[in-house]
């Protein structure tokens, strides 16, 4: 039987941090000339850099959009960028800094806010399909000629969209808490949970409630993962606004009209993938990770026990480890 949901105790600037992002929704910046960084990133300098201390950088692309993204790690001799793609209301700032450090051990990685979202400018698109292209703008600005893609939730959609039209380029994909175009159960229509996800002003209960199962020991995991938001004190991303929250939720909700045709195209889909998920998860029921495991041609299925979509919170360092453990094949 679940345990009664612990009180979370979490402070007021973690709180803020909380209201300033995703479901708990988290600058701007000038635009450069076209494809050129605005801040230089110096090897060195990106090596001793972590979660929440590598800087913001800006990059405008050909499309006018001017992008803003943190770039660190630890670039290996054989692997590539791993670029990350956010979920519905989140920007670079929701980020877990334990997940990330884990990875960024290992590897480079690029996070990023998608057209419209936290500091890039523009207006999010209302499509799936355009934020892939809005995506690969970006990486077409930082002129990667090949990289790893981590896409968690709405950011996974997005992910297999730029796998699909850049299979060249995309050499292994992570999709975290996500769903195939025409899955099932992917249009939140529970009230409780459409309050949550639609508030205007999120708080920490609310990301409890989406995104950690009702139990002591994953509530209590959320908790913390809260609390760790609150590492970075400088240099903060600007909260995604409500255009964007409902340009994200009319994408999310058309990806997510129930059509098996649409499954077909995983079989496009040929890059080893690592498909991963809560086994409790209520924004993205975890029978859409098992169609993903299912429709794609090289994938394997991890499902976390006793956690909902924000396992790779509640497990940063597993599931980092597992990420790098895959990547690194």
């Amino acid at each position: 039987m679940p345990a009664t949901k612990p009180r979370a105790r979490v402070s007021r600037r973690t709180a803020v941090a909380v209201a300033a992002m995703s479901i708990a929704a988290a600058v701007a910046g000038a635009a450069p000339s076209a494809a050129t960084a605005v801040s230089h990133r110096p090897e060195a300098a990106a090596r001793t850099q972590n979660a929440s201390t590598a800087p913001n950088l800006r990059v405008t692309a050909a499309n006018g959009v001017t992008y803003q993204y943190r770039r660190f790690g630890h670039p290996g001799a054989t692997s590539v960028p791993l670029v990350f793609f956010q979920h519905y209301r989140g920007t670079l700032d929701n980020w877990d800094p334990r997940l990330i450090d884990t990875i960024a051990a290992r590897r480079e990685v690029v996070l990023v806010d998608n057209v419209g979202v936290g500091g890039s400018t523009g207006i999010t698109p209302a499509t799936v399909q355009q934020m892939s292209l809005d995506a690969i703008g970006f990486i077409d600005a930082l002129k990667l000629p090949r990289y790893d893609l981590f896409g968690f939730s709405l950011g996974g959609e997005v992910a297999q969209e730029v796998a699909l039209r850049r299979p060249w380029q995309v050499r292994r994909v992570v999709l975290a808490g996500t769903g195939p175009q025409g899955g099932v159960d992917q249009r939140a229509s529970d009230p409780k949970v459409l309050e949550g996800a639609l508030r205007d002003n999120p708080g920490p209960a609310d990301f409890l409630f989406l995104f950690f199962k009702n139990t002591a020991s994953s509530q209590a995991a959320g908790t913390e993962f809260l609390q760790r938001l609150g590492q970075r004190t400088t240099d903060h991303d600007a909260p995604a606004g409500l255009a964007t929250r409902d340009a994200q939720l009319t994408a999310w909700s058309e990806w997510g009209i129930p059509d098996k045709s649409e499954l077909v195209r995983l079989a496009a889909l040929f890059q080893p993938v690592l498909v991963a998920d809560g086994e409790s998860d209520i924004l993205m029921p975890p029978a859409n990770s098992r169609l993903l495991a299912k429709g794609l041609p090289n994938a394997r299925l991890h499902l976390y026990p006793d956690a909902g979509h924000g396992f790779l919170f509640q497990y940063a360092v597993q599931f980092g480890t597992e990420v790098n453990t895959f990547l690194d094949r």
